[in-house]
């Protein structure tokens, strides 16, 4: 579990945080009025968590492609995304 920490300390105490991160294994969760804004982690679970997310990308395209039906072009696929978003 990561350790909470507010924004002024980790702003403050950066330069030892990145080193309990880096050589400890440390997770930090930096937070402002309690709420967490970001994280610091390792860059072994950064990469770990990039693997993982392209494992998932790749399954899901797998099963897309896998998936009857018609195809539609790519410009017409970022517009329906978006509107999903809601953007």
């Amino acid at each position: 579990m990561a350790r909470p920490m507010k924004i002024s300390e980790a702003r403050d105490d950066f330069s030892e945080t990145v080193t309990r991160v880096a050589y400890k294994g440390e997770r930090v969760s930096i937070t402002r009025h309690g709420k967490t804004l970001a994280a610091l982690v390792p860059a072994e679970d950064l990469e770990l968590l990039e693997k993982l997310e392209d494992e998932y990308d790749i399954r899901k395209a797998e099963e897309a492609l896998a998936e009857p039906g018609k195809s539609i072009p790519y410009s017409e696929y970022g517009k329906r995304r978006k509107s999903r978003r809601g953007k």
